[in-house]
């Protein structure tokens, strides 16, 4: 059996910029707390606690003086009571997260309803809407765009960063041919982060290649599950979170194995998984 990794793999660098603040900060202070998960990754989750860094899930639930927000960012709202409680922050917001939450704000400021496209229910899109001030929705589906009531003419869209670029573009182009209409004016603004492009073209150039591709990451994390579905399209494709999940049936009658992992997948887990496959 051949095994081939891909070129990118392990932590993308918001992540890894994120860790290092939240090891460096629970050190210093013995420990501290985060506002949702910093990264949707439980192997990662666990290293973390073992510091001392603890999860919380609201505002309500910080015990201490100081506070991490996660990568995923939160809104200027969220931000504003934290400090009125008097507790510090520690922002270990994405700089390419953050880069949507500045263009929100822009388009916001110039009179334009932002769309994001995206999960509406995800940490990041919910952070990145509350840069909005309530004027933008999240939709997968250019149908709910349409159907909204009162539709301004002047409309913002965004990616959330994770999102498959193909995908969105295909979605912008559904809705200019839903809502576009006379004195409309559109502003359309690549926001996909540029190691999660980078990342999926190199999983789909090497599923291409192979006779079963393995993407390793959190069942959870969104950039995840958007390598596993691109793979998909090329290859067998399976899912793991760790080596423990492999099935040995999988791989009757394959002979070359692709892998690559989420943004959020530490480098010991990805060893764990290729040792496993040594020794099947």
């Amino acid at each position: 059996m051949k095994i081939e990794k891909t070129r990118e793999i392990g932590f993308c660098f918001g992540v890894k910029r994120a860790i290092n603040i939240l090891e460096g900060v629970a050190r210093e202070r013995g420990g501290v707390e985060t506002l949702g998960a910093v990264v949707h990754n439980q192997q990662v989750l666990q290293r973390l606690a073992e510091i001392g860094v603890r999860v919380v899930q609201g505002i309500d639930d910080i015990r201490g003086d100081m506070v991490a927000i996660s990568s995923h960012g939160v809104s200027p709202k969220v931000e504003e009571e934290i400090r009125a409680r008097h507790i510090g922050i520690v922002n270990t917001t994405c700089p390419f997260v953050h880069r949507v939450q500045i263009a929100v704000r822009r388009l916001d400021n110039s009179g334009f309803f932002v769309i994001i496209y995206g999960d509406a229910d995800h940490a990041e899109v919910k952070g990145v809407l509350g840069w909005a001030e309530g004027r933008g929705v999240a939709t997968l589906d250019e149908k709910f765009i349409a159907k909204l009531d009162s539709l301004p003419r002047r409309l913002g869209i965004l990616s959330q960063t994770t999102q498959i670029p193909a995908h969105f573009t295909g979605f912008v182009k559904r809705l200019i041919d839903s809502v576009f209409t006379k004195d409309s004016e559109l502003r359309i603004i690549d926001t996909i982060c540029h190691d999660i492009r980078r990342r999926q073209a190199a999983a789909l150039e090497l599923a291409s290649r192979v006779d079963l591709m393995l993407v390793i990451g959190g069942h959870g994390s969104a950039n995840t599950n958007r390598l596993a579905e691109l793979c998909s399209t090329a290859t067998l494709t399976y899912l793991i979170e760790t080596a423990e999940e492999i099935k040995p049936s999988w791989f009757q009658g394959k002979n070359y194995i692709g892998i690559t992992s989420g943004a959020s997948t530490a480098e010991p887990t990805i060893d764990e998984v290729l040792a496993r496959l040594e020794g099947l």
